[in-house]
């Protein structure tokens, strides 16, 4: 897969792969990737850039070499007069070389420049391919909370139908009133339709995953890795010190800091003469036809090579603001460098801040859904002993529910803000 055909995903530590299900493809996160890098329609694009600046990376291009130019010139002409008439015809071929000799550095300074835009692009592709990966895992891990949430939703959905029976049942045996049961099935029908809208989500999450992966068609999977979230002791300085090294848009910036000072170079290239030869054969043939006598020939060639010194001495300080200018705008790339530097710390620091908020969040959330669960198993005893009536037992199993929910998406913000610090510190992908 060109550059990035090789390529070792360490944001896969996030995975651990469970059993494959019979009946539907398999997807783990990291086929996922895999697609996404050979299939997604920004990468494709962005590789297509990448090699026009490669195409365009040439000694030709930057003008080490002469142009050769080849011309031919015919003339056609009949006179007609009181004397003699004739016509005549004359072909004119000729070849130029011109070659520039030396222009100042000029072309040695446009081929490094060309050198380093070719890296910029591959930057650029990189950055890309970071942030499709990153949207990838995103939307993998979104499709595990959709089912995980579907599951949850399920759960509620049952024991609301149990609960609608149950009571349908007390109704007739005499023992509940109509309330109770219209109380039980509006609950139930709330859950169904909740149910219905997940797997509504569910689907679109996954047509959103197909996307990235540049595939079309409604394709489902049975997606292989397991929902689960593994907590790191990172210390900020080391976070630090892998984005200033890491980061692939910092390290496009440094890139961008070179061309500055490239154009600076090239403008001061101005201050030099330029050499130039230029070298050729014209050639003459003519053809004359009286209208009583054998045509007449004539021709001719000669050769040519000239050797030309410019030296501009006054352009009215032409040259001096074009240096004046690149070096302003170098260091106006300087200062975005900084700004760039002081923006990607305040979002590191932000996101290790959050990191850790949402570990403590994701334990908390794990024992906040293990009482609920306990607590809707004596409410249900309870509710079949008659103990509790059912409004406390539905707002027990909401409870529940919204505790399930809250345990899911901590899960799903660790791996967020997990993968946003990879991303950042530019660990999500490294080339072998």
């Amino acid at each position: 897969m060109k550059r990035f055909g090789t390529l070792f995903i360490s944001a896969l530590l996030l995975l651990s792969v469970s059993t494959h299900a019979a009946g539907q493809e398999s997807l783990s996160l990291s086929d996922a990737i895999s697609h996404a890098l050979e299939k997604n329609y920004t990468i494709s694009i962005v590789r297509q850039g990448e090699e026009i600046a490669s195409v365009n990376n040439t000694w030709g291009a930057a003008g080490r070499f002469p142009t050769i130019s080849l011309d031919l010139l015919s003339n056609s002409r009949s006179e007609f007069n009181e004397t003699r008439d004739f016509t005549s015809s004359a072909l004119n071929p000729g070849m130029d070389l011109n070659w520039v000799l030396f222009n100042g550095f000029a072309i040695k300074i446009r081929k490094e420049r060309f050198d380093s835009l070719s890296e910029l692009s591959q930057g650029n592709t990189a950055v890309i391919v970071e942030n499709t990966i990153q949207a990838v895992i995103l939307s993998y891990y979104n499709i595990l909370l959709q089912q995980e949430r579907l599951k949850a939703v399920k759960d509620i959905l049952e024991l609301s139908s149990d609960r609608y029976q149950y009571v349908l049942t007390k109704k007739d045996i005499g023992n509940a009133v109509t309330f109770d049961v219209l109380q039980a099935k509006n609950a139930w029908l709330e859950d169904k339709s909740n149910y219905m809208l997940q797997e509504m989500t569910l689907k679109n999450a996954v047509r959103d995953l197909n996307y990235l992966m540049g595939i079309s068609g409604d394709v489902s999977y049975t997606f292989s890795d397991d929902f689960t979230a593994e907590s790191n002791d990172w210390l900020l300085d080391d976070l630090k010190a892998k984005m200033l090294d890491n980061n692939k848009t910092l390290r496009n910036q440094y890139i961008n800091e070179v061309l500055l000072g490239k154009n600076i170079d090239l403008a001061r290239s101005m201050y030099y003469p330029s050499l130039n030869v230029r070298t050729g054969i014209d050639g003459f043939r003519n053809r004359t036809n009286f209208e009583d006598a054998d045509p007449a020939y004539a021709s001719s060639h000669s050769y040519y090579a000239n050797l030309s010194l410019s030296f501009n001495l006054f352009d009215g300080g032409a040259k001096k603001r074009a240096v004046a200018i690149a070096k302003i705008q170098e260091d106006i790339g300087k200062t975005e460098t900084k700004e760039m530097i002081h923006s990607l710390s305040n979002n590191l620091e932000k996101l290790f801040e959050m990191y850790n908020v949402r570990r403590d969040l994701y334990s908390v959330t794990k024992e906040n859904l293990e009482a609920a669960k306990l607590n809707m198993e004596i409410s249900g005893d309870r509710f079949a002993a008659g103990t509790i009536n059912s409004f406390n037992y539905r707002d027990v199993q909401l409870i529940y529910l919204n505790a399930a929910i809250n345990r899911l998406q901590a899960v799903y913000s660790l791996i967020d803000t997990k993968t946003a610090l990879m991303r950042i510190t530019g660990g999500i992908i490294t080339e072998r």
